[in-house]
């Protein structure tokens, strides 16, 4: 029993790594910096990207995750606030959360080529 376990593991890591490789052909950029409108997919979410904010770099992080922000969610700009673009509403998977821009530099987003 033990040895058909490890015959699929392989097989079954193995479709999971195409993707990636595949997905490696996007354009990766903060989601402060997207644009109204374009979907795209979270790659990394760090809170040392955002730089100087309110909160420290591991409590940002940690304040993301909790609200969905995590690797692979489908994320889109749905509005930007009227003065400075900012703060953003943004849909997450099935959700909508209000984030401001210093924070969206936390979390790397890949756009799709077609899209530029």
């Amino acid at each position: 029993m033990s040895e058909v376990l490890l015959s699929i593991d392989p097989a079954v890591e193995a479709p999971s790594a195409a993707p990636s490789a595949a997905s490696a052909t996007g354009v990766v950029q903060p989601l402060s910096q997207a644009v109204r409108g374009r979907p795209g997919v979270i790659v990394r979410v760090a809170g040392d990207l955002a730089g100087q904010g309110v909160l420290d770099a591991g409590e940002l992080e940690r304040r993301l995750l909790e609200l969905g922000f995590v690797e692979g969610a489908r994320v889109e700009i749905l509005h930007e606030g009227l003065f400075g673009r900012d703060p953003i509403a943004v849909r997450l998977d099935d959700m909508r959360v209000a984030l401001r821009r210093r924070e969206a530099r936390a979390v790397e987003v890949r756009f799709e080529d077609s899209a530029v």
